[in-house]
């Protein structure tokens, strides 16, 4: 199956190993009588990507080393801008303190901000108040007169409770696999569960309106709201296959966002799609990759390169490329078996100062999809 990148931490497998315009410029889309933004669209037949952002997932680490920080998250957010060439930034994860000052330190820097809170595994009521909550904030920053966006969620069949069986992402994923599911139900309780979210971001936020669909699986009313999005994961040999496919998630006077897309660093990777991150044998201790894999950085980069080339020769709204970072899986390039940034979407890899010591300060450093992106967004931003 696709898309199944993201939880909260689960048995020790956060999100990232799962898987899978200046701020004072203006308001991202004008009110409508009915209370809804109306994002700007590209013209029909017209180039370029009118947002080139990056996923940047916060939480809070599965280590001491890696849990979160302000003043890593400060830096990160230049070097989106500065070095990436970045003018959107998805602030997606979970934690209200955390986004709301993701959110505003990427506003203050003259970043869009596309704000997506993802609580997980958690009763649906307190999915709910955490959106909610992190909305408020979002049209407080929108007020104020950042560019910023609200996503009420991501791929809500796999990460709300309640909507497919089981209680944990991994049970929820067991049960996809084994064939156990009513999709009849699903969609039901899917569609009423968006919904309600729907509603709940309408009522604390009167800017653009989105949601993150899984492609393929997740098909939403999109009247609810102002930005289809997709996290997109297709492999295709011909950029004409990619543009066809991404066609049919069109709709009239709706933009798209690609709301995720990437691959992992290693050979075969995009043929596995969304499914990309399970090459790890979580029963070792430590994990490792399974299957003699072949680390690839240029696989990555040209899948990631190809794929932006196609979302702006459609003259897309936003694409989000996943991820910056995954803190937790970090590169060994002495160990190719333990080498667990092979397994991440990352367009930069973690490198531990001491590796195997739980509390090892660490940094990134880009991958050649980091400047692959970096050539592009700069370009077109220059343009």
């Amino acid at each position: 199956m696709e898309e199944t990148k993201g939880s909260r931490q689960e048995h020790g497998i956060s999100r990232a190993r799962f898987l899978a315009g200046a701020a004072a410029a203006g308001v991202a889309g004008a009110v409508g009588t009915a209370g809804g933004a109306r994002a700007a669209q590209a013209r029909p037949g017209g180039r370029g990507l009118r947002r080139r952002g990056v996923v940047y997932t916060v939480g809070e680490g599965e280590t001491p080393g890696t849990a979160w920080s302000a003043r890593r998250m400060r830096a990160d957010v230049r070097a989106i801008r500065d070095d990436l060439h970045a003018d959107t930034i998805d602030v997606t994860g979970d934690g209200v303190e955390r986004l709301t000052a993701t959110a505003a330190e990427a506003a203050e820097r003259g970043l869009h901000v596309w704000l997506q809170p993802t609580l997980g595994d958690a009763p649906q009521r307190d999915i709910l108040e955490h959106l909610a909550e992190t909305g408020r904030f979002a049209e407080r920053l929108r007020r104020q007169g950042a560019s910023v966006d609200l996503s009420v969620g991501c791929e809500f069949w796999l990460f709300v409770p309640g909507i497919l069986p089981g209680e944990t992402v991994l049970e929820r994923i067991r049960n996809l696999q084994n064939g156990t599911v009513d999709w009849p139900r699903t969609m039901r309780r899917l569609a009423d569960f968006t919904a309600k979210a729907a509603r709940t971001g309408r009522s604390v936020f009167r800017g653009n309106l989105g949601y993150a669909a899984a492609q393929s699986i997740d098909d939403p009313d999109w009247s609810l709201f102002d930005i289809v999005g997709i996290d997109y994961y297709s492999h295709f040999e011909k950029r004409s296959d990619h543009v066809r496919e991404l066609k049919r998630y069109l709709r009239p006077g709706k933009p798209l966002a690609i709301t995720e897309f990437g691959t992992c660093a290693y050979v075969g990777a995009p043929e596995a799609g969304g499914m990309g991150w399970d090459v790890v044998d979580h029963d070792k201790e430590p994990p490792e990759i399974k299957g003699g894999l072949v680390r690839s950085e240029r696989v990555q980069a040209a899948y990631v390169g190809d794929l932006l080339d196609v979302f702006a020769s459609m003259g897309l709204y936003a694409a989000m490329v996943f991820e910056f970072v995954s803190a937790d899986a970090p590169h060994r390039p002495d160990e190719p078996r333990l080498d667990l940034d092979m397994a991440t979407y990352a367009i930069t890899k973690a490198v531990e100062d001491r590796p195997d010591d739980p509390a090892s300060g660490w940094h990134w450093e880009p991958k050649e999809a980091f400047h692959a992106v970096a050539r592009r967004y700069g370009a077109a931003g220059h343009r």
